[in-house]
Protein backbone atom coordinates (compact mmCIF):
# COMPACT_ATOMS: atom_id res chain seq x y z
CA UNK A 1 0.00 0.00 0.00
CA UNK A 2 1.15 3.64 -0.80
CA UNK A 3 1.27 7.18 0.54
CA UNK A 4 -1.14 8.66 -2.58
CA UNK A 5 -0.16 11.05 -4.84
CA UNK A 6 0.73 14.23 -3.87
CA UNK A 7 2.62 16.84 -4.00
CA UNK A 8 4.99 16.68 -1.17
CA UNK A 9 4.88 13.25 -0.28
CA UNK A 10 8.52 12.55 -1.04
CA UNK A 11 10.21 9.64 -2.40
CA UNK A 12 9.95 10.36 -6.33
CA UNK A 13 9.93 7.93 -9.37
CA UNK A 14 12.87 9.41 -11.44
CA UNK A 15 11.26 8.82 -14.73
CA UNK A 16 8.25 11.16 -13.88
CA UNK A 17 10.17 13.81 -11.62
CA UNK A 18 9.18 17.37 -11.35
CA UNK A 19 6.29 15.92 -14.22
CA UNK A 20 3.92 18.54 -15.62
CA UNK A 21 0.48 17.92 -17.22
CA UNK A 22 0.68 18.11 -21.08
CA UNK A 23 -1.90 20.42 -21.33
CA UNK A 24 -1.10 23.20 -23.86
CA UNK A 25 -0.66 26.37 -22.73
CA UNK A 26 -2.17 29.65 -25.03
CA UNK A 27 -0.61 32.80 -24.45
CA UNK A 28 -2.85 35.98 -25.49
CA UNK A 29 -0.81 38.61 -27.18
CA UNK A 30 -1.64 42.10 -27.14
CA UNK A 31 -1.30 43.41 -30.86
CA UNK A 32 -1.41 47.31 -31.62
CA UNK A 33 -2.56 49.07 -34.51
CA UNK A 34 -6.62 48.06 -35.74
CA UNK A 35 -7.91 44.95 -36.16
CA UNK A 36 -7.19 43.14 -39.80
CA UNK A 37 -9.44 44.36 -42.37
CA UNK A 38 -10.05 47.52 -41.40
CA UNK A 39 -8.66 50.69 -42.16
CA UNK A 40 -7.31 53.19 -39.19
CA UNK A 41 -9.13 55.95 -39.56
CA UNK A 42 -8.40 59.47 -38.09
CA UNK A 43 -11.72 60.01 -36.38
CA UNK A 44 -15.65 59.06 -37.31
CA UNK A 45 -16.77 60.75 -40.17
CA UNK A 46 -20.22 62.00 -41.47
CA UNK A 47 -20.70 61.55 -45.17
CA UNK A 48 -17.31 61.46 -46.13
CA UNK A 49 -15.96 64.37 -43.98
CA UNK A 50 -14.23 63.66 -40.90
CA UNK A 51 -15.15 65.35 -37.61
CA UNK A 52 -13.10 67.59 -36.08
CA UNK A 53 -12.59 67.91 -32.30
CA UNK A 54 -10.99 69.51 -29.80
CA UNK A 55 -8.35 67.47 -28.56
CA UNK A 56 -8.00 69.73 -25.16
CA UNK A 57 -11.18 68.69 -24.12
CA UNK A 58 -10.62 64.80 -23.59
CA UNK A 59 -7.00 65.31 -22.48
CA UNK A 60 -7.66 65.35 -18.51
CA UNK A 61 -10.01 61.95 -19.36
CA UNK A 62 -7.21 60.33 -21.48
CA UNK A 63 -4.77 61.17 -18.77
CA UNK A 64 -6.56 59.24 -15.93
CA UNK A 65 -7.07 56.28 -18.32
CA UNK A 66 -3.75 56.41 -19.30
CA UNK A 67 -2.72 56.55 -15.56
CA UNK A 68 -5.04 53.47 -14.70
CA UNK A 69 -4.03 51.80 -17.38
CA UNK A 70 -0.10 51.82 -16.30
CA UNK A 71 -1.38 51.17 -13.08
CA UNK A 72 -3.02 47.56 -14.08
CA UNK A 73 -0.14 47.00 -16.14
CA UNK A 74 2.10 47.28 -12.99
CA UNK A 75 -0.35 44.97 -11.20
CA UNK A 76 -0.15 42.16 -13.89
CA UNK A 77 3.34 42.16 -14.04
CA UNK A 78 3.58 41.61 -10.16
CA UNK A 79 0.71 39.14 -9.75
CA UNK A 80 2.46 37.10 -13.38
CA UNK A 81 5.67 37.50 -10.68
CA UNK A 82 3.82 36.18 -7.76
CA UNK A 83 1.33 33.25 -8.96
CA UNK A 84 3.47 31.01 -10.27
CA UNK A 85 6.14 31.43 -7.60
CA UNK A 86 3.66 31.24 -4.48
CA UNK A 87 0.14 30.17 -5.78
CA UNK A 88 0.03 27.86 -9.23
CA UNK A 89 1.28 24.40 -8.01
CA UNK A 90 2.99 22.48 -10.50
CA UNK A 91 2.35 18.67 -11.19
CA UNK A 92 4.91 16.45 -9.97
CA UNK A 93 5.03 12.55 -8.72
CA UNK A 94 6.34 12.28 -5.10
CA UNK A 95 5.76 9.09 -3.74
CA UNK A 96 7.07 6.67 -1.59
CA UNK A 97 5.61 3.45 0.54
CA UNK A 98 4.10 3.86 3.75
CA UNK A 99 7.60 2.21 5.53
CA UNK A 100 9.71 5.41 3.61
CA UNK A 101 6.76 7.43 4.66
CA UNK A 102 6.75 6.28 8.50
CA UNK A 103 10.28 6.32 8.32
CA UNK A 104 10.85 9.85 7.03
CA UNK A 105 8.51 10.96 9.86
CA UNK A 106 10.53 9.31 12.58
CA UNK A 107 13.58 10.63 11.28
CA UNK A 108 11.84 14.01 11.66
CA UNK A 109 10.93 14.13 14.75
CA UNK A 110 14.03 12.99 16.31
CA UNK A 111 15.86 15.70 14.26
CA UNK A 112 13.77 18.56 15.23
CA UNK A 113 13.90 17.63 18.66
CA UNK A 114 17.45 17.50 18.36
CA UNK A 115 17.81 20.78 16.91
CA UNK A 116 15.23 22.59 18.76
CA UNK A 117 17.73 21.86 21.86
CA UNK A 118 20.88 22.93 19.71
CA UNK A 119 18.97 26.25 19.12
CA UNK A 120 18.18 27.11 22.72
CA UNK A 121 21.90 26.09 24.10
CA UNK A 122 23.19 28.58 21.10
CA UNK A 123 20.88 31.42 21.93
CA UNK A 124 21.12 30.47 25.86
CA UNK A 125 25.44 31.64 25.72
CA UNK A 126 26.49 35.20 26.39
CA UNK A 127 27.05 37.41 23.56
CA UNK A 128 30.78 37.21 22.33
CA UNK A 129 31.30 34.01 23.45
CA UNK A 130 33.27 31.82 21.03
CA UNK A 131 31.31 28.83 21.58
CA UNK A 132 28.42 30.46 19.30
CA UNK A 133 30.29 29.69 16.45
CA UNK A 134 30.50 25.75 16.60
CA UNK A 135 27.19 25.76 17.94
CA UNK A 136 25.28 27.32 15.11
CA UNK A 137 27.08 25.36 13.16
CA UNK A 138 26.14 22.04 15.12
CA UNK A 139 22.71 23.17 14.40
CA UNK A 140 23.05 23.71 10.52
CA UNK A 141 24.84 20.40 10.68
CA UNK A 142 21.63 18.82 12.43
CA UNK A 143 18.97 20.27 9.81
CA UNK A 144 20.97 18.75 7.04
CA UNK A 145 22.00 15.38 8.42
CA UNK A 146 18.11 15.17 9.60
CA UNK A 147 17.21 15.73 6.31
CA UNK A 148 18.81 13.73 4.45
CA UNK A 149 18.50 10.92 6.65
CA UNK A 150 14.76 11.14 6.05
CA UNK A 151 14.31 10.72 2.38
CA UNK A 152 14.94 12.27 -0.81
CA UNK A 153 14.70 15.86 -1.74
CA UNK A 154 13.83 17.90 -4.47
CA UNK A 155 14.67 21.52 -6.06
CA UNK A 156 11.61 21.94 -7.84
CA UNK A 157 10.95 23.83 -10.89
CA UNK A 158 7.94 26.98 -11.52
CA UNK A 159 5.69 27.62 -14.66
CA UNK A 160 7.27 30.52 -16.23
CA UNK A 161 6.01 31.42 -20.28
CA UNK A 162 4.68 28.18 -21.03
CA UNK A 163 8.12 26.52 -19.13
CA UNK A 164 8.85 24.60 -16.21
CA UNK A 165 12.26 26.01 -15.10
CA UNK A 166 14.30 26.50 -11.98
CA UNK A 167 13.14 29.37 -9.83
CA UNK A 168 16.07 31.66 -9.67
CA UNK A 169 15.37 34.79 -9.81
CA UNK A 170 12.03 35.13 -8.91
CA UNK A 171 12.59 33.81 -5.28
CA UNK A 172 15.20 36.34 -4.70
CA UNK A 173 12.98 39.26 -5.32
CA UNK A 174 10.26 38.03 -3.01
CA UNK A 175 13.73 37.67 -0.35
CA UNK A 176 14.13 41.41 -0.87
CA UNK A 177 10.35 42.36 -0.81
CA UNK A 178 9.96 40.58 2.18
CA UNK A 179 13.22 42.41 4.12
CA UNK A 180 11.93 45.74 2.48
CA UNK A 181 8.82 44.53 4.89
CA UNK A 182 10.46 43.91 7.72
CA UNK A 183 12.74 47.01 7.62
CA UNK A 184 9.34 49.20 8.07
CA UNK A 185 8.46 46.85 10.54
CA UNK A 186 12.15 47.83 12.21
CA UNK A 187 11.61 51.39 12.10
CA UNK A 188 8.33 50.92 14.22
CA UNK A 189 9.46 48.29 16.59
CA UNK A 190 12.57 50.88 17.39
CA UNK A 191 10.54 53.53 18.82
CA UNK A 192 8.58 50.80 21.24
CA UNK A 193 11.49 49.89 24.08
CA UNK A 194 10.10 46.01 24.71
CA UNK A 195 10.48 45.45 21.06
CA UNK A 196 13.48 47.11 20.51
CA UNK A 197 15.23 45.56 23.21
CA UNK A 198 14.03 41.82 21.98
CA UNK A 199 15.40 43.32 18.60
CA UNK A 200 18.76 43.83 19.84
CA UNK A 201 18.96 40.70 21.65
CA UNK A 202 19.25 38.90 18.52
CA UNK A 203 21.12 41.47 17.15
CA UNK A 204 23.80 41.79 19.93
CA UNK A 205 25.15 38.01 18.29
CA UNK A 206 26.26 39.75 14.89
CA UNK A 207 27.27 43.29 16.94
CA UNK A 208 29.84 40.83 18.95
CA UNK A 209 31.16 38.82 16.29
CA UNK A 210 32.87 38.78 13.11
CA UNK A 211 30.79 40.02 10.54
CA UNK A 212 32.75 37.83 7.88
CA UNK A 213 32.27 34.58 9.75
CA UNK A 214 28.56 35.81 11.18
CA UNK A 215 27.22 36.11 7.56
CA UNK A 216 28.54 32.57 6.66
CA UNK A 217 27.07 31.21 9.84
CA UNK A 218 23.43 32.85 8.40
CA UNK A 219 23.96 31.70 4.65
CA UNK A 220 24.82 28.25 5.90
CA UNK A 221 21.74 27.80 8.48
CA UNK A 222 19.55 29.38 5.89
CA UNK A 223 20.25 26.63 3.76
CA UNK A 224 19.89 24.02 6.31
CA UNK A 225 16.82 24.94 7.57
CA UNK A 226 15.37 24.96 4.57
CA UNK A 227 16.32 22.05 3.63
CA UNK A 228 14.78 20.27 6.64
CA UNK A 229 11.81 22.27 7.27
CA UNK A 230 10.43 23.16 3.61
CA UNK A 231 12.16 19.81 2.43
CA UNK A 232 12.31 16.66 4.60
CA UNK A 233 9.15 18.18 7.07
CA UNK A 234 7.16 19.52 4.55
CA UNK A 235 6.98 15.68 2.98
CA UNK A 236 6.65 14.03 6.03
CA UNK A 237 3.34 16.04 6.54
CA UNK A 238 1.53 14.25 3.97
CA UNK A 239 -1.29 16.29 1.99
CA UNK A 240 -3.38 18.17 4.66
CA UNK A 241 -2.28 21.62 5.29
CA UNK A 242 1.57 21.03 5.20
CA UNK A 243 2.08 25.01 4.69
CA UNK A 244 0.16 25.89 7.78
CA UNK A 245 1.65 22.90 10.05
CA UNK A 246 5.06 23.05 8.65
CA UNK A 247 5.25 26.82 9.18
CA UNK A 248 3.55 26.19 13.51
CA UNK A 249 6.34 23.59 13.64
CA UNK A 250 9.13 26.09 12.33
CA UNK A 251 8.01 28.85 14.64
CA UNK A 252 7.43 26.48 17.56
CA UNK A 253 10.98 25.27 17.28
CA UNK A 254 12.41 28.99 17.06
CA UNK A 255 10.68 29.09 20.57
CA UNK A 256 13.40 27.17 21.95
CA UNK A 257 15.46 30.57 21.64
CA UNK A 258 13.62 32.48 24.01
CA UNK A 259 12.57 35.60 22.28
CA UNK A 260 9.29 36.76 20.54
CA UNK A 261 10.49 38.86 17.76
CA UNK A 262 12.61 36.03 16.62
CA UNK A 263 8.76 33.56 16.87
CA UNK A 264 7.30 35.98 14.65
CA UNK A 265 9.60 36.23 12.38
CA UNK A 266 10.12 32.62 12.04
CA UNK A 267 5.72 32.61 10.83
CA UNK A 268 6.18 35.30 8.77
CA UNK A 269 9.26 33.34 6.25
CA UNK A 270 7.52 30.44 7.23
CA UNK A 271 4.34 30.96 5.44
CA UNK A 272 5.80 32.76 2.14
CA UNK A 273 8.67 29.78 1.58
CA UNK A 274 6.28 27.18 2.86
CA UNK A 275 3.65 28.63 -0.25
CA UNK A 276 6.73 28.72 -2.51
CA UNK A 277 7.29 24.80 -1.41
CA UNK A 278 3.92 24.41 -2.29
CA UNK A 279 3.72 25.72 -5.70
CA UNK A 280 7.07 24.80 -6.94
CA UNK A 281 7.75 20.95 -5.23
CA UNK A 282 11.13 21.76 -4.56
CA UNK A 283 13.56 23.44 -2.31
CA UNK A 284 15.73 25.91 -4.32
CA UNK A 285 13.26 28.97 -3.59
CA UNK A 286 12.80 28.58 -0.16
CA UNK A 287 16.35 28.65 0.07
CA UNK A 288 17.34 31.59 -2.22
CA UNK A 289 14.02 33.46 -0.48
CA UNK A 290 15.39 32.58 2.44
CA UNK A 291 19.41 33.88 2.78
CA UNK A 292 18.75 36.87 0.81
CA UNK A 293 16.23 37.65 3.45
CA UNK A 294 18.42 36.62 5.86
CA UNK A 295 21.57 38.40 4.54
CA UNK A 296 19.37 41.48 4.31
CA UNK A 297 18.41 41.69 8.20
CA UNK A 298 22.06 41.06 8.85
CA UNK A 299 23.59 43.68 7.04
CA UNK A 300 20.56 46.64 7.71
CA UNK A 301 18.70 46.01 11.16
CA UNK A 302 22.18 46.65 13.09
CA UNK A 303 22.48 50.08 11.79
CA UNK A 304 18.81 50.58 12.38
CA UNK A 305 18.72 49.86 15.66
CA UNK A 306 22.18 51.83 16.24
CA UNK A 307 20.62 55.01 15.18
Amino acid sequence: MSAGPDDDNVGEDPSRADSIGSDPVRIDREVDGPAPGRRADSGPELGGTALIRDDHEDQPGADRIGAASRRARMVGRAVGLVRPLLIDKVERDHRQSDAQFLRRRVVVALTIVVGATLLGLSFSIEQGDPRFYPLTLGLAAVWVIGSFASGPLHLGRILSRGELKRPILAPILVGLGLAGVFIIGALIFRMIPPLAGLTEDVLGYARSGNLLIIAVITLVNGIAEELFFRGALFAAIGVRHPVLISTILYALATVAGGNPVLVFAALVLGLVVGLQRRAGGGVLAPILTHITWSMMMLLVLPPIFAA
